[in-house]
């Protein structure tokens, strides 16, 4: 069929129509895969006979691809046509995803997540791109609101169905699930979605950084993922080789002329600042997430689905209030809300050390995840908005890009070391008595994590001066809890190909 010849597209076109339902589905696809394996853990730990490392490796490797190729591959999309890399990432995704749920052993299982974390890093930058690409400047707003909206009742939805299919079918269809899904986006991108590409985006790649980037986080985290089990001389090794992995990826940077990370945006104090504050807030959240819902389902007895349920309040506040959050920072400054949302959230982490055997939802857990949701919605927009500020607009896309990383990586090396920190190893999820002891010492510690992101904003961010034009504010966040959301790609004009 013939394809729009550049951003042509409206929201109540046709057309325009099955744009956002292809990125909808096809954001959802990496979005929601997060929340369903974290219920499916304890699971699919028995099943498979793994240790507690394992588990941390089953999201680990997943998250450390993604976090690693994400900058990259949105770089790839402004190449070689956003459409064609956006639709390798899904087919990608979807075969991964297949590989995951035909796994024999925990060591499949991880090899296959970190390929279905290359899937997810093609896939999640292009679906912004796209929208921002293909809409007329009028819609593009409205656009990306609906997208989000959508993205974020998808992200509500997950928890209800990953905790229905591991109790009933079995964890292995939270993988084969995303294999319609997947075919229904193919179809209707190919179909529906225009080609584009930036006709400015450099032709040089920064594979070389890529590789040290990957190599650095991958040598470290096995290495803290090891420390479990003690901090023998070789763990002290590998966690040195990947810390001169990860120097070395940074001199690469400085010297590169078309890094995929531009020091350049760490020149500016309020950047370096916000992404300060981003690494701690969700290197806590990485651990909440990925030790909540096995305590609850170890230790306080609740099934897979009402367990993937109890993070829905964190998911519906984001939702419901990120945008008048926004707002307020618009008029205030981000400062003050950067500071008390993140005490917010660490005083529902503090609640959740009163979860024991047999808690009870509406009494225990409800109100430390709502104090948990109102911190993060109080805090996520202005996060955002402040990286956004604090870069040229031409640098915009990969700024948010950036941050997103950022917030991954904090994830990424929170759950490796952690258990560590709090002593929970091998069997110990199989463990009531011993599991639960480790969850207070690990939420104990995310709190405190929380507690410094607070602490760095207070210290670092700063208001607008008086007069100063204030950050353009964004109708909608999206709910990926896994980081802040990534900006569609700001810069020169597109080129739309008839394809």
């Amino acid at each position: 069929m013939d394809k729009p010849a550049g951003a042509r597209l409206t929201l109540t076109a046709p057309a325009g129509r099955w744009v956002l339902v292809a990125t909808v589905l096809g954001s959802a696809l990496a979005g929601i895969d997060a929340t369903v394996v974290n219920v499916a853990l304890p699971r699919m730990g028995r099943d498979l006979g793994a240790g507690f490392s394992g588990l941390q490796w089953t999201v680990n490797a997943y998250t450390l691809t993604l976090a690693a190729l994400i900058l990259l591959a949105g770089s790839l999309g402004d190449r070689f046509g956003r459409r064609r890399v956006f639709l390798i990432g899904v087919v990608w995704f979807a075969a991964a995803s297949m590989l995951c749920a035909l796994a024999p052993t925990i060591g499949v299982l991880v090899a296959v997540r970190a390929l279905q974390g290359v899937g997810a890093a093609l896939l999640t930058p292009g679906s912004l791109s796209l929208i921002s690409s293909s809409f007329v400047p009028d819609d593009r707003a409205k656009a990306i609101g609906v997208w989000s909206g959508f993205s974020g009742v998808a992200a509500a939805l997950a928890p209800f169905v990953g905790g229905y299919l591991v109790a009933g079918p079995g964890w292995r269809w939270i993988f084969l699930i995303n294999v319609p899904l997947a075919a229904a986006v193919v179809v209707i991108a190919r179909r529906h979605v225009p080609e584009s590409r930036d006709p400015d985006a450099d032709t040089r790649l920064d594979a070389q950084g890529a590789v040290l980037v990957a190599v650095g986080l991958g040598v470290l985290t096995y290495a803290l993922t090891g420390a479990a089990a003690g901090w023998s001389v070789s763990v002290q090794l590998l966690g040195a080789a990947g810390l001169v992995a990860l120097v070395g990826f940074w001199l690469t940077e400085r010297r590169s002329k078309h890094p995929m990370l531009p020091p350049r945006l760490f020149a500016n104090r309020q950047f370096t600042a916000a992404n300060l504050v981003t690494f701690a807030v969700y290197a806590a959240l990485g651990g909440v997430f990925f030790l909540l819902v096995v305590n609850l389902q170890v230790v306080s007895g609740f099934s897979p689905l009402l367990a993937g349920a109890a993070l829905l309040p964190v998911t519906a506040l984001m939702l419901l209030l990120s945008a008048r959050s926004g707002a307020v920072a618009t008029r205030i400054g981000p400062r003050l809300q950067m500071t008390a949302g993140p005490l917010v959230a660490a005083a529902g982490v503090l609640m959740m050390l009163r979860l024991g055997r047999h808690s009870a939802y509406l009494t225990e857990v409800l109100p430390a995840v709502t104090l948990l949701g109102l911190g993060l919605a109080v805090m996520v927009a202005p996060l955002t908005a402040t990286v956004l500020a604090a870069a040229a607009d031409r640098d915009a896309g990969v700024a948010s890009g950036v941050n997103n990383a950022v917030a991954r990586t904090g994830g990424l090396l929170a759950i490796a070391v952690l258990p560590a920190l709090a002593g929970i190893s091998g069997a110990d999820y199989q463990n009531p008595a011993s599991f639960h002891e480790g969850f207070r010492v690990a939420m104990a510690i995310c709190a405190g994590l929380l507690v410094v992101g607070g602490a760095i904003a207070a210290l670092t961010i700063r208001n607008p001066r008086a007069g100063a034009a204030p950050p353009a504010p964004h109708e909608r966040y999206s709910c990926d809890l896994g980081g802040p959301p990534i900006h569609e790609t700001s810069g020169p004009a597109v080129t739309a190909d008839e394809s």
